[in-house]
C-alpha cells in the first residue's frame, strides 16, 4: 500500500526530515481508518470540509447520478442545470443584495477572484489607482501568490516569498482603541489606493484560530462605506454552520459586498468554490465594452459533479438540524476543554460553534504532538501554538468527549 510514497511531495512538510505520514485507506462517519487497521476519530473534518461526516449516502448518491448524466462540461459559452440550481440555492440562503455567483475550484482562487473583482470594478468606472486590498494582521487567505500577499507573508510559512509579493496595506483588527487608532492611521496613509477591505469574519482561521466580536465587523462595514469600497468576507473557513450559524455574516448581522465560500460547500467531497457579489459590485462589469467583462475562467469551474454534491449538502442542511448540532458541540466542547485552563502553558481556551481552540505559550515539538494524538486514536493536527478542533457537525457525544479528553491528557503531560 505504501509503494509510491517516495514519489509524493507533501504540503507544509520538510520532506528531508519528516517521518512517513500515516496512510489512510477508508473513511466512515467521523472516523478515518489507517492501513494498519487502526481507526482514528477525526477532530478536524479534513480541514473542516466534511461537515456531514464522511461517506454520507445522500451526497454519494447525488454524485453517482450526476456522473452518469454529465461529469463535466466547460463553463465557457455553456451553462448547466446543476450550476444554475446551486447559484439559486446559495443566493436564496444569503442576504438579498448578494445576488451573483462566480464559480471557481479552490478557496484561494475564490479570494483571488474577489480581489480581482474589487480592483476591476474601479477600473471599469474610470477610477485609477485603487489597486490595494486592506487586510488584517493574523489573517490567512491562501497560498497562491495573490493570496499570500494578503496573508502573513512577512513571517511564518510565506516568509521566503515576502520580497516577491504585491504590497497591500495591513492593519490590526479594530478590536480595541489602540487597534482602531492604528487602523485609522493605515487607512489615512493608503486611502486613495484601497480597493476593498478583506476579512475573515468572526474567526481568523488557519493562521491561529483567533476570534473577534460581531462589533468588529459592524465597525468595518462603516469603514468600508466611508471609504466607498466593497467589504469582502472570506467565509471559506466559517461558512456552512462552523460558527453555529449558517454563515458568520448571519451570526454577526453584517452583510458584505463580496463573499467567498468553499471547504464545506460540497460536504467535503470534492473541490468547489464560489465568489458571490452584490448587484452593485456586478454592475460596472455590464456594459457594451467587451473589456469590461471579468476575464477569469478556471477550467473546472462549476464542475457538475461538485455542484451535485453541494446541492445534496444543502439538502442535508435543510432537512437535518446541523445548526442545532453545532450549538450542541459548542457547549459540550466548552465543557470538555475547560480543564485545559488550569494546565501549565495554556494561555487561552475558546469555543465558538463547532470550533474549539486551546492556545499555548508555545509548542516545541509539533510533529511529536501530532504523532501522540494518532497514538491516542484521534486525528488532531495542531498548528503553530494552538491545538484546535473543528469536527463534523454530525459527531456523536462519545467521540467528541474522546477528542477533548485526548487534548486534556496530552497537554497535561507538557512534553511538547
Amino acid at each position: 500500500m505504501t509503494n509510491g510514497l517516495e514519489h509524493l511531495w507533501l504540503p507544509y512538510t520538510q520532506m528531508h526530515t519528516a517521518a512517513p505520514p500515516p496512510v489512510a485507506v477508508r473513511t466512515d462517519g467521523c472516523r478515518i481508518q489507517l492501513e494498519d487497521g487502526r481507526w482514528l476519530i477525526d477532530g478536524i473534518a479534513s480541514w473542516w470540509t466534511a461537515c456531514h461526516g464522511y461517506n454520507h449516502p445522500a451526497i454519494a448518491a447525488a454524485v453517482r447520478a450526476q456522473l452518469d448524466e454529465m461529469p463535466h462540461v466547460m463553463f465557457g459559452g455553456l451553462v448547466h442545470p446543476p450550476a444554475m440550481r446551486l447559484a439559486t440555492r446559495l443566493t436564496n440562503l444569503l442576504p438579498p443584495s448578494l445576488n451573483r455567483v462566480f464559480f471557481a475550484e479552490s478557496g484561494s482562487i475564490a479570494v483571488e477572484v474577489a480581489m480581482k473583482i474589487a480592483v476591476q470594478s474601479f477600473i471599469n468606472q474610470g477610477v485609477t489607482g485603487r489597486t490595494k486590498i486592506l487586510h488584517f494582521e493574523g489573517g490567512y487567505h491562501g497560498d497562491s501568490f495573490a493570496t499570500m500577499a494578503v496573508s502573513p507573508a512577512g513571517t511564518g510559512m510565506h516568509q521566503r516569498f515576502a520580497g516577491l509579493l504585491a504590497k497591500h496595506p495591513r492593519a490590526p483588527l479594530p478590536i480595541d482603541e489602540a487597534a482602531i487608532t492604528e487602523f485609522a492611521r493605515v487607512v489615512d496613509e493608503h486611502e486613495e489606493s484601497i480597493a476593498a477591505i478583506l476579512v475573515e469574519p468572526l474567526v481568523q482561521g488557519a493562521a491561529g484560530m483567533r476570534f473577534h466580536a460581531p462589533e468588529v465587523l459592524q465597525w468595518l462595514r462603516v469603514a468600508a462605506d466611508s471609504l466607498g469600497v466593497p467589504l469582502i468576507f472570506d467565509e471559506i473557513f466559517t461558512g456552512f454552520g462552523r460558527t453555529g450559524a449558517m454563515f458568520a455574516l448571519d451570526r454577526a448581522g453584517v452583510v458584505p459586498d463580496i463573499l467567498t465560500l468553499s471547504k464545506a460547500l460540497t460536504g467535503g467531497t470534492m473541490a468547489l468554490s464560489v465568489c458571490v457579489v452584490s448587484d452593485a459590485v456586478f454592475a460596472p462589469f455590464c456594459s457594451d465594452d467587451p473589456a469590461d467583462a471579468l476575464m477569469h475562467g478556471p477550467t473546472f469551474m462549476a464542475n457538475p459533479l461538485a455542484c451535485a454534491a453541494a446541492l445534496a449538502s444543502l439538502d442535508l442542511f435543510a432537512r437535518e438540524d446541523r445548526l442545532g448540532q453545532a450549538c450542541r458541540i459548542e457547549s459540550r466542547m466548552a465543557a470538555g476543554l475547560a480543564p485545559c485552563r488550569d494546565l501549565r502553558g495554556v494561555l487561552d481556551v475558546r469555543v465558538m460553534g463547532a470550533i474549539g481552540v486551546v492556545q499555548l505559550d508555545r509548542i516545541d515539538d509539533l510533529a511529536g504532538l501530532r504523532r501522540a494524538f494518532v497514538d491516542a486514536g484521534v486525528w488532531i493536527r495542531p498548528i503553530g501554538d494552538v491545538v484546535y478542533l473543528t469536527p463534523a457537525l454530525t459527531i456523536g457525544d462519545d467521540d467528541l468527549d474522546e477528542l477533548t479528553a485526548a487534548i486534556v491528557s496530552l497537554l497535561r503531560e507538557r512534553r511538547w
